[in-house]
């Protein structure tokens, strides 16, 4: 298994709490209100940073946007390359989404290709009105036409770079990092 090293710290957790409330802001400005907006966390880490934007809108608007939890597992494209038996966890969206505005909500955005099986997972639901995309972090190398419309922060990177975000809820702490392979 190869070995990374972290080589620089890129948000700590008031940057990412400060992030979080700009993007529920934006979101908030952009669809003039919440009233058709539906929060949707790709699994894993987009869950608890959709959370995050849930309580800031619920916070800032009075009232709590829908929420739902997406698993992507069997729409990736590189089902066949991952282990023999993936671990497919339950996608919870327990509302319609025909002509609602779907945000999706993950960690980082990177190649598109988890992007793309997500809207083909959120189509398999319903016809939204319009799907959106928020992510806390952009670093580039896009394989895929695919762009978000809410960033917390883009952060140029080479491929030989990991950007690792780690959340409280699952790892023990807010940060998010540049690891390298040691070399």
């Amino acid at each position: 298994m190869a070995e990374f090293i972290e080589k620089t710290v890129v948000m700590e957790a008031d940057d990412m709490r400060r992030a979080i409330q700009r993007i529920a802001h934006e979101i908030i400005e952009r669809n003039k209100g919440i009233d058709d907006v539906i929060l949707v966390g790709i699994r894993t880490r987009g869950v608890p940073i959709a959370q995050r934007l849930a309580d800031a809108i619920t916070e800032s608007e009075g009232r709590a946007p829908k929420f739902g939890v997406l698993d992507i597992t069997l729409y990736r494209d590189d089902l066949s390359t991952l282990q023999s038996q993936p671990i497919v966890r339950s996608t919870d969206i327990l509302f319609d989404i025909t002509d609602k505005i779907v945000v999706l909500v993950d960690d980082v955005l990177y190649t598109g290709r988890t992007v793309r099986s997500a809207l083909d997972a959120i189509i398999d639901l319903g016809r939204p009105k319009m799907i959106q995309l928020a992510v806390l972090i952009d670093r580039g190398h896009r394989e895929l036409p695919i762009a978000a419309d809410f960033i917390g922060k883009s952060v140029p990177t080479s491929k030989s770079e990991i950007i690792a975000v780690r959340l409280n809820d699952i790892d023990g702490e807010d940060r998010v990092v540049i690891r390298q392979l040691k070399s």
